[in-house]
């Protein structure tokens, strides 16, 4: 098996809010443009509209480089935020098993 097709999992947990967000940056910037990424949001307890922009940057990195991104366990409120912002389209949603 080619190690370079398994995505790897950026499971940020706890808060996901402005006051946290810069913690969360750099780390899913760099997990972006390594390779393939899943991240994992099942750990985050509560997100406002700075996960929405973490999770914007981490597209356009992966873009950039040539990568993609899938995201797991979007939470409700961030999911519906999304779409009060008109963006859910953008967010590449891990098909439900």
């Amino acid at each position: 098996m080619n190690d370079a097709l398994v995505p790897a999992v950026f499971t940020p947990q706890g808060p996901l809010t402005m006051h946290r967000a810069a913690a969360a940056l750099e780390e899913g910037r760099r997990l972006a443009k390594a390779g393939p990424l899943v991240v994992d949001l099942t750990a985050v307890t509560l997100a406002d509209s700075a996960a929405l922009a973490l999770i914007l940057d981490w597209l356009r990195a992966a873009r950039e480089a040539g990568q993609h991104i899938v995201l797991r366990g979007l939470p409700p409120g961030l999911a519906s935020l999304a779409a009060l912002y008109d963006i859910d389209g953008l967010l590449p949603l891990e098909p439900a098993a």
